[in-house]
């Protein structure tokens, strides 16, 4: 755990940038601990969309995480605020903006969500996610709103599914 308040901060400043700049998913990878094991989840359902609702875990699952966000999303004009920083708990909370595209459909959705960053000294063990899940699920759907189509990895494969 970071032993004060400006490390826990200035560690999750550091995360925050590297992804409103787009640094490369390694790059943010590496701000994650090695000492312990990681996650990653974001919450929501994960008929929703294939990254959500379930935990990802070691430094394998995190790197499966952010590719597969990479292979469904687009984002742009990302920022942070609001920084609450628990230094008992070693956990920082931030809310975050950003316009989201779906890149399968091309649709745009603006959205606000929220990190819970827990960290081993000044590096991140678990990285939780609280974001607008309806509204990437309705940014999924064809235009004619009848199919949802998932993802190509190594759990799921390309398909399209009627939505019921």
């Amino acid at each position: 755990m970071a032993s004060n308040r400006k490390e826990l901060l200035n560690a999750t400043k550091k995360f925050c940038d590297a992804f409103s700049q787009k640094k490369d998913p390694q790059f943010i990878l590496s701000m994650f601990t090695t000492r312990i094991p990681i996650s990653a989840i974001e919450y929501g359902d994960p008929q929703q969309a294939p990254f959500l609702g379930r935990t990802f875990e070691g430094h394998d699952g995190v790197q499966e995480y952010f590719r597969i966000i990479s292979e469904l999303l687009s984002y742009e004009n990302m920022s942070f605020s609001e920084y609450v920083v628990d230094v008992e708990e070693g956990k920082v909370s931030v809310k975050g903006r950003a316009k989201f595209t779906w890149l399968a459909t091309g649709k745009a959705w603006d959205e606000t969500f929220a990190y819970v960053l827990d960290f081993d000294e000044a590096k991140i063990s678990r990285y939780q996610i609280w974001s607008d899940t309806g509204s990437a699920y309705l940014a999924s759907l064809l235009n004619d709103g009848s199919t949802f189509i998932q993802p190509s990895s190594r759990y799921y494969s390309w398909s399209v599914l009627p939505v019921d």
